[in-house]
């Protein structure tokens, strides 16, 4: 079986969590024929071979991008514009998905990179609070209710069949340390490298993107 068919799969089976906390929502694009068919396309597109990729590890998705199209860092904008990929959204972005797309682009473009690596949040789904995105580990209640969820999934992905000696962490604080703490449990890598959040980069260093960049790149490159 193509590395496609079985990621696709993966993403068609999932189901959301249970006994949230009162007042979190869950974002589920992924039961939407819409969606589906996005997530067909676009792994068959850039994943319809057998090598191994490497893992690059999110938060969870938000709102306006992987909630949204239900692929990782790539909200409606990047999606076409990028990747080519026509769709029925609304054509909307968020600053995650732009830098990420903008270090895509310096790696050698979405083709280059998707044959290298795939990007996959510690938590699969994301969470909305008050209109607003919510992180897995925002509110104790949720971290907590979660947790197991993230082990299954985790274990899943894993079990699709990527590289387990390194991979990268997005997010330097909470989610490194929490997949850390996760992976001193159940030794799934052997190295986990942190790298800086986008969301960070963009709201508070965009007059040093382009270091940030070239900085994913640099760590990727030497970890492929």
């Amino acid at each position: 079986m193509l590395l496609s068919d079985t990621i696709i799969n993966f993403y068609l089976q999932l189901q959301p969590p249970k006994k949230l906390p009162s007042g979190v929502e869950v974002l589920f694009p992924h039961a939407q024929p819409a969606v589906q068919t996005i997530i067909r396309t676009f792994f068959s597109k850039y994943y319809s071979s057998e090598k191994k990729r490497g893992l690059i590890f999110g938060i969870n998705p938000g709102r306006l991008g992987a909630g949204i199209t239900g692929i990782n860092f790539t909200a409606p904008r990047q999606l076409s514009n990028n990747c080519g990929i026509t769709h029925p959204f609304k054509e909307s972005s968020e600053i995650s998905a732009e830098f990420i797309y903008e270090m895509i682009d310096a790696y050698g473009g979405p083709g280059v990179f998707y044959d290298d690596w795939f990007i996959t949040p510690v938590c699969q789904l994301g969470f909305v609070k008050q209109g607003k995105n919510v992180n897995y580990y925002d509110d104790t209640n949720l971290i907590k209710a979660v947790s197991p969820y993230i082990i299954q999934h985790i274990e899943a992905v894993l079990a699709i069949g990527f590289n387990q000696q390194h991979c990268f962490c997005i997010g330097e604080d909470k989610n490194y340390r929490f997949l850390s703490s996760l992976n001193e449990k159940y030794n799934w890598f052997q190295q986990i490298t942190p790298l800086p959040h986008p969301r960070f980069i963009m709201q508070y260093k965009r007059k040093d993107k382009h270091q940030f960049i070239a900085q994913y790149i640099d760590a990727l490159t030497a970890g492929r």
